[in-house]
């Protein structure tokens, strides 16, 4: 079975070999010639696409401010969802599928820390043998677009230091920047002959002779760094926001984007206004990378219409083509300073303030009942309506005032005694100790003086106490406080109901 399974599969050949063998004969010899180009058609083709692989080590170099979403960007184009971001300088790669040829490759993206202490390590990325095939993508972040153009003239600058330092030799740094140029003026923007087959683009030396070269602008490609370049705005959403919060109008965008399209114009580059969390001109980013470092084909015509979508490649814009956002300019100038227009807007209280949420009735309630509790009482003596003595007990108040009424005037409602020495007119109390010795000195030894003379069966005549006929003082005023206290001393023996005489407790 073996010699049966090698004589199979080696008849072919032996036929072959036999048939080549015979040579001599005329139509042997034009069947085997013809055998011998297909087999040699056959295989120029594989060595011709095998020569025509997608080529490796191609770059992607991207700058920008911290926050401009370069990260996100290149996630979004790898389809990553979640993703983390690096310090220094961070590495990333993008599949690139050739669908003619069933090829693939990874295209090298390298992305610089907004900090310009990074700059330092542009040298990992681009250096003498890799700046031909490297695209620069400068970032901007449209939420903030009162610093778009500092951060491109700034980093623009970080990328011409980068390449003098590079000492590529004149000849060689010549034929980049010519080749920029060469592009610029050859761009055609597709109609309807363009093809829409995914075929690469012809870049031959003969087409390239017979196209029309157009002169370049006064402003156009005078900072030529021999790379091609890409002005990728990111967050084109937030320009909704702008418009809402911030006041922005119509103009104030279309005056950024002059300014933008002016920028770009100097170095030759494109202009893509992007979105991610809308989805809006990723994919636009993604095909003019591969058509920029690998030949393929780019039908996509330039959007000027929408200002969150924006998309000019390069080579299309001019000076002239600036100048339409110029007519809807209604309070502003186009030569009007971008940082003089274009502000950042004051921020707000509410921003940064923190919410505060009211706390419930009952423990706040509980809260001020026991602050109200810690607090000492205030001027409990005042609460209390009933008269008291010295001695803390309370008065009656339906006790009979008639004994001794002629030389001690009635005690006044309050807890506080009656100083006779303050001054008058100081306190309330001097008040009313004047007017009530007042009152003693007039009324003493007239009987029957408002209504408090002498009662019935007093034979003596007058209306002073016991103690005052005894030492046979004189009718005078007394200490008020000493009387005072003595009073309040004396046992309350009688009947409140039944009116005594002082002629009784004398007898007594």
């Amino acid at each position: 079975m073996a010699t049966g399974r090698t004589g199979s599969y080696s008849s072919p050949s032996s036929s072959f070999n036999a048939g080549y063998g015979q040579n001599q004969s005329g139509a042997t010899a034009s069947e085997d010639e013809d055998g011998q180009n297909l087999w040699s058609s056959i295989l120029s083709e594989v060595s011709t696409r095998s020569r025509s692989k997608l080529p490796s080590g191609k770059n992607v170099l991207l700058l920008g401010e911290d926050g401009a979403g370069k990260t996100s960007l290149i996630g979004k184009l790898q389809g990553i969802e979640e993703y983390k971001k690096g310090r220094g300088m961070e590495y990333l790669y993008i599949n690139v599928h050739d669908e003619d040829r069933d090829d693939q490759t990874r295209c090298n993206v390298w992305i610089l820390d907004g900090d310009l202490y990074h700059k330092g390590l542009l040298k990992f990325a681009m250096d003498p043998s890799s700046v031909r095939d490297t695209l620069i993508m400068l970032v901007v972040d449209m939420s903030r677009p009162w610093l778009a153009l500092d951060s491109l003239q700034k980093w623009a600058s970080v990328i011409r230091e980068h390449v003098d330092k590079l000492k590529i030799p004149p000849e060689e740094m010549k034929e980049m920047e010519e080749k920029i140029v060469r592009n610029f003026q050859e761009y055609v923007e597709p109609g309807e002959e363009f093809p829409a087959s995914p075929q690469k683009r012809n870049t031959s030396s003969d087409e390239q002779d017979d196209s029309v070269i157009l002169p370049l602008g006064e402003d156009t490609l005078t900072h030529n760094l021999g790379i091609p370049v890409v002005v990728v705005c990111t967050k084109c959403d937030a320009i909704s926001i702008l418009e809402k919060e911030h006041d922005y109008r119509d103009e104030h965008f279309d005056f950024i984007q002059s300014h933008i399209r002016k920028f770009c114009l100097q170095y030759g580059a494109a202009l893509i206004y992007t979105s991610i969390k809308e989805n809006k001109n990723i994919d636009i980013v993604y095909k003019y990378i591969v058509q920029q470092l690998y030949g393929f084909l780019f039908n996509m015509p330039a959007v000027v219409v929408e200002k969150d979508a924006v998309f000019i490649p390069a080579g299309w814009d001019n000076d002239k083509k600036i100048g339409i956002l110029h007519e809807n300019f209604q309070t502003l100038k186009p030569e009007d300073t971008f940082e003089d227009i274009i502000t950042k807007p004051p921020v707000r209280k509410f921003v940064h303030e923190k919410e505060i949420v009211a706390e419930d009735d009952q423990v706040f309630l509980m809260k001020q009942q026991s602050q109200l509790a810690k607090q000492p009482p205030a001027a409990a003596g005042r609460q209390d309506a009933s008269p008291r003595v010295p001695g803390g007990s309370p008065r009656t108040p339906s006790r009979s005032g008639s004994t001794n009424v002629a030389s001690v005037s009635p005690v006044p409602t309050g807890t506080k005694k009656i100083d006779p020495n303050m001054k008058a007119g100081t306190t309330s109390e001097g008040v009313l100790a004047n007017f009530f010795n007042s009152l003693l000195s007039k009324k003493t030894g007239s009987p029957g003086a408002g209504g408090t003379g002498i009662p019935a069966g007093n034979s003596t005549g007058n209306s002073l106490p016991a103690s005052a006929k005894k030492t046979g003082q004189k009718p005078v005023l007394t200490d008020v406080q000493a009387e005072l206290e003595r009073i309040s001393r004396k046992p309350d023996i009688v009947s409140p109901t039944t009116p005594t005489s002082p002629t009784e407790n004398d007898t007594s």
